[in-house]
């Protein structure tokens, strides 16, 4: 049991470390990858997921409710957390909300749970961004454009998606075949990005990291218990949802928080302790969920 959680947290932290020590040393600009990663290979991912005839999407719309319940359930949970430790709430509720669901949940769900977990992933993943997108910049600025998540090529690939496999039709070879190479960029893109802009995070508010790295894994680990008992999720997905319940804050939380000037300093710790964290709260849901 060890040596499989080692093989599957391994490969994704040694990514992200190659993409930290390179960026310490060259400061590369990924301001370029980025944007080709969210324009191109990350909806080529999606919509290959989605398309793919293997992937029975009707199963996974409770999955998608549980992913909906667990992200504003943690927001809920987050709240008094933060007013008692005297935090900003927009400060501390949204790192406890929005994870790294494309940067690390996706590689990990598939390498825990085999490549037929790939539709599941890409539907949690669908689910958080949407929200973190319209909700979340909605949090941090009232006159946010909720209309235009819906027009991110993520969002039109996912629609692009849905329509191919609930028509029943299969893309011919030709297409599909170089969309889902495509695709698999995307993945260890995400991860080296991810070492890339840890090294631009510091840790002068180091309290409120740690409060943040305690608090998203066990209030996320409880809630999707809860929540995957609730709404009865099969096996599968119950532990699916479980083990995107420990995932730690999303990056994109800190380049919101620069943008909104939203106390940036303080996210920033949040999401650097939070992902050094997950070294050790990913393991032991794993050890819980296998």
């Amino acid at each position: 049991m060890v040596e499989r959680i080692l093989l599957i947290v391994l490969p994704l932290f040694a990514v992200v470390a190659v993409g930290f020590v390179y960026a310490r040393r060259h400061r590369p600009d990924m301001g370029a990858a980025t944007a080709l990663n969210m324009d191109v290979f990350v909806p080529a991912l999606v919509f290959s997921a989605l398309a793919s005839r293997d992937a029975d999407l009707a199963a996974h719309a409770p999955l998608a409710l549980a992913g909906l319940l667990l992200v504003l359930g943690s927001g809920l949970l987050a709240w008094p957390i933060a007013r008692a430790a005297g935090v900003a709430v927009r400060t501390f509720a949204p790192p406890m909300m929005f994870v790294n669901s494309g940067n690390m949940g996706i590689p990990l769900l598939v390498l825990a749970f085999g490549q037929q977990a790939m539709p599941a992933a890409v539907v949690l993943f669908l689910v958080e961004n949407f929200l973190h997108f319209s909700l979340g910049t909605r949090m941090l600025d009232r006159r946010a454009d909720l209309l235009g998540v819906l027009r991110t090529p993520v969002m039109l690939a996912c629609l692009a998606g849905l329509t191919v496999n609930l028509s029943g039709g299969e893309l011919p070879t030709i297409v599909a075949l170089p969309v889902d190479m495509l695709g698999q960029v995307a993945i260890p893109l995400m991860l080296f990005t991810l070492g890339v802009r840890l090294t631009d995070v510091d840790l002068s508010d180091w309290r409120v990291g740690l409060l943040g790295t305690l608090t998203r894994p066990l209030a996320g680990v409880a809630l999707a218990w809860l929540i995957a008992a609730a709404l009865a999720l099969p096996p599968d997905q119950g532990k699916i949802l479980i083990l995107f319940g420990a995932l730690p804050p999303a990056v994109l939380n800190y380049v919101f928080a620069e943008r909104y000037d939203q106390e940036p300093k303080r996210v920033a710790s949040i999401v650097l302790l939070g992902n050094a964290g997950a070294l050790i709260s990913l393991p032991a849901v794993l050890m819980l969920v296998l």
